[in-house]
């Protein structure tokens, strides 16, 4: 039997990804996404009311190939996309408690080290954990995150409350996974919790994890990024201590999509180092 090209790639691809779910702490069910067979381990965690599959398609299908000897593994955190129920529980230290279940689920995964890519909302997540775990967490990556959240980022957020004003590009992937509705409220929530972390917290996600990560870290940033007022990447380039910086002079948001192969060889090239 004879395979065009594509036929091949996608066939092998298969072989490649498996998805499943396993059960953590307090019998929460996790969704995961793993490529590539490698002894060493990278998680990738995705942004707010994101899973694997809405933000981590490119790294899911590619890196193994840059990275034949990592597990890629992507998850849907409790609450969102295929790990649910239960209904996402929203409070002011949710990312603290997000990054217990990460670590919970590395475990199960016999991860006893490993990596972190953490986009927007799972890059605080990310922060805390490198933090938590610094004996764990080898290396990290974030971009499109933030140690806190301040005036410009409310008002930012509250223009964006309805999401019927965000493009059709914008809010399909999350609507095919929540529905029109579902996805609606799920956001109202996640909004309502940033402006409770605002003012009961003064806006603080992480900041006292942020000085207590000792792992190398690479900080990719989006030049054009709107969804974070400026102050927040030289504030985390400054906390820091053992960061580089790497920037997309074009860049926005969602960086690792619209430039996926050169992020995915700029991370390759981090992690092997």
């Amino acid at each position: 039997m004879f395979f065009s090209k594509t036929k091949f790639a996608n066939r092998m691809l298969s072989t490649q990804i498996k998805e499943k779910k396993i059960k953590i702490s307090s019998n929460i069910s996790i969704n995961f996404v793993q490529s590539g067979e490698g002894p060493k381990n990278i998680l990738c965690m995705p942004g707010a009311l994101g899973s694997a599959w809405t933000d981590f398609k490119p790294q899911l299908e590619f890196l193994p190939k840059l990275l034949p000897e990592h597990r890629i593994i992507a998850w849907d955190p409790p609450g969102y996309g295929k790990s649910t129920p239960p209904k996402k529980n929203f409070t002011v230290n949710f990312f603290n408690k997000d990054a217990e279940y990460a670590h919970e689920l590395m475990l199960e995964l016999n991860s006893s080290k490993y990596s972190i890519l953490g986009w927007s909302d799972g890059g605080v997540t990310a922060m805390i954990l490198a933090a938590t775990q610094n004996k764990i967490v080898e290396k990290l990556v974030i971009w499109g995150a933030n140690a806190s959240i301040n005036d410009e980022d409310i008002k930012l957020l509250e223009a964006m409350r309805d999401v019927k004003t965000w493009s059709p590009r914008m809010r399909e992937a999350m609507e095919k996974v929540y529905g029109v509705e579902g996805f609606q409220k799920l956001w109202t929530d996640w909004l309502n919790t940033m402006l409770s972390i605002y003012n009961e917290k003064g806006g603080n996600f992480c900041k006292e994890e942020v000085e207590k990560i000792s792992c190398p870290t690479l900080i990719v940033h989006g030049k054009k990024d709107p969804m974070i007022s400026k102050e927040h990447v030289p504030y985390l380039k400054k906390k820091i201590a053992n960061c580089r910086y790497y920037e997309f002079p074009e860049g926005k948001h969602n960086i690792h999509l619209r430039y996926a192969e050169e992020f995915n060889k700029l991370v390759s090239e981090f992690l092997r180092s």
